[in-house]
């Protein structure tokens, strides 16, 4: 995490975002020898009503108190939706703290019998995208949805994954995105700093999306997957939180085509040995 690691993390990310909003975006004729991308820091403090000099002290950390007032006119010069703007006002408030011991996240005994009995495709994943427990059907979904793997990871690395998903560009996306929320001021946690090291060097993906400092919440939603079985599955997502871990469960339609080919799919999860599921790679795969 080297911009984090600068300890400079309110100036890093509004330096990210005014090189995402574009002159035309801000209101502000195109043309002249443009050097930077995005807006340039003068623009951005004449049009959030503050002084150059004062936003350039912002950027570079050498004011790290501003007004919720200021907070909230940059928020609009650098057209954050409502969670980049919590995000903003969260990097003004963060203070220096002693770094917390985390307790080893851990799936609760029920949930454990929950996911045994729920018909669709269901997981527990960590802060850290860290799959913890699965069913049968989370398995037959993709073999990447089983304890001890990264969805992240999986997305990023795994060429498979590029075909699994319908949206890939938009999938990766939305997971770094929402990884850096889930982030939030934990930059020390050793969990995720060995993850985001370990993307950095892999990843080109990574690197690009990192870079931009996007924030997201990435719960409920609807996604297209292909799988190499049963075909392309259109199923709803939504993420419930059970103590310090997150439920996910992939449904889809009732009586629609993919609820029929996730029926399809249990029946040849059910024949298959244990560990295994259709579409699975093989043996040293």
């Amino acid at each position: 995490m080297d911009d984090e690691a600068s300890g400079n993390r309110l100036g890093d990310y509004l330096r990210a975002r005014r090189e995402l909003v574009s002159p035309e975006q801000a209101g502000i004729p195109p043309g002249g020898n443009r050097r930077v991308p995005g807006l340039r820091r003068e623009e951005v403090a004449l049009l959030a009503g503050i002084s150059p000099d004062y936003y350039l002290r912002l950027e570079r950390g050498r004011d790290r108190n501003p007004s919720p007032q200021v907070l909230g006119a940059l928020a609009r010069v650098l057209r954050l939706d409502e969670v980049e703007r919590t995000y903003l006002l969260g990097l003004a408030a963060a203070r220096p703290r002693a770094p917390r011991r985390k307790r080893p996240e851990h799936v609760p005994a029920r949930v454990h019998e929950l996911l045994a009995q729920l018909p669709f495709p269901a997981f527990v994943e960590g802060r850290a995208f860290d799959v913890l427990a699965a069913n049968p059907m989370a398995r037959a979904l993709s073999p990447r949805l089983r304890p001890g793997e990264n969805r992240l990871r999986s997305l990023l690395l795994d060429p498979e994954e590029r075909s699994f998903h319908r949206d890939w560009a938009g999938a990766t996306a939305d997971f770094v995105a929402a990884l850096r929320t889930s982030v939030g001021d934990d930059t020390d946690d050793p969990r995720f700093v060995e993850l985001v090291g370990e993307l950095a060097l892999s990843s080109a993906r990574f690197r690009t999306l990192w870079a931009r400092h996007d924030v997201r919440d990435l719960g409920g939603g609807t996604t297209t997957l292909h799988h190499p079985v049963v075909g392309e599955l259109r199923l709803h997502r939504d993420k419930l939180p059970v103590a310090d871990v997150i439920l996910v469960v992939y449904y889809p339609d009732r009586g629609g085509d993919s609820d029929e080919k996730l029926r399809l799919l249990a029946a040849l999860a059910a024949d298959e040995p244990e560990g295994a599921g259709p579409g699975a790679p093989a043996s040293g795969g």
